[in-house]
C-alpha cells in the first residue's frame, strides 16, 4: 500500500492530501530514509513523520485496505 493511503487509512493523519503535502515536505520517513507519498510500506516498517516539534515515530502491525475507527488504532504501534 502507498504510504500517503496508509497514512490515511490508519488515521495517523486525517486527510490524504495532507499526508500527500507532508510526504513531499521531506518530514516523512521509513526505517531512517525520506520517503515519498508513493513508497510501498510493508508490515514492520517504522515510520517517523515530523509535526513541527513533535516527533511520531510508529511501528507498523497491519495493513487494511478500509478500517473503520474503531481498527485504525490497531494498525501501528506507538514507539
Amino acid at each position: 500500500m502507498r504510504l500517503d493511503k496508509y497514512l490515511k487509512v490508519s488515521r495517523i493523519i486525517k486527510r490524504r492530501t495532507v499526508a500527500n503535502e507532508a510526504c513531499d515536505a521531506g518530514r516523512v520517513m521509513i526505517n531512517g530514509k525520506v520517503a515519498k507519498a508513493g513508497t510501498e510500506v510493508k508490515i514492520g516498517d517504522v515510520i517517523e513523520i515530523q509535526f513541527g516539534n513533535n516527533n511520531l515515530r510508529a511501528e507498523i502491525l497491519e495493513i487494511n485496505e478500509n478500517a473503520r475507527k474503531e481498527v485504525a488504532g490497531t494498525m501501528y504501534r506507538i514507539l
